[in-house]
């Protein structure tokens, strides 16, 4: 018998499955096989055989809800990115979730104007810390030319 926390975990994955179905994000999208594949390095084929009920691979589940769910722009994406995130929810906790807060008021549905106090708070926050990455060359340092 499985513990409690790992059933709600194990019927999280499979309603996570069930909703990433990708004829209905293709159609929803109005994209057509082809073009709604070759987006994530999928033939058309290999499409449909997905859409049909083959399983898809992890990686081409995630590059789909990547690309197609979350509507990001890969070739934009650079690995600096996801070292900087790291690094401000490791150091720099309370700023990572105010900017977080301030992103999601942005992104609202509702029509209203963004957050306003959500972005002040991350601004005041980003006053305090002077951030400086591994391998960056201190803000205000001097250089030998």
């Amino acid at each position: 018998m499985f513990p409690r926390e790992l059933c709600k975990a194990t019927d999280h994955v499979k309603l996570f499955d069930r909703a990433l179905n990708p004829r209905e994000i293709r159609r929803r999208l109005g994209l057509n096989q082809e073009q709604f594949w070759t987006q994530i390095g999928v033939t058309q084929s290999g499409g449909s055989r997905y859409e049909s009920g083959r399983e898809m691979p992890k990686p081409v589940r995630e590059l789909l809800r990547l690309v197609h769910v979350e509507q990001i722009d890969l070739s934009q994406v650079k690995r600096v990115d996801f070292e900087i995130i790291s690094y401000l929810k490791e150091a720099h906790a309370d700023l990572y979730r105010s900017l977080r807060r301030a992103v999601k008021g942005r992104h609202r549905t509702d029509g209203r104007a963004p957050l306003a106090e959500g972005v002040a708070e991350a601004q005041a926050a980003a006053e305090d810390i002077e951030l400086v990455l591994p391998g960056d060359a201190p803000i205000g340092g001097s250089h030998s030319s």
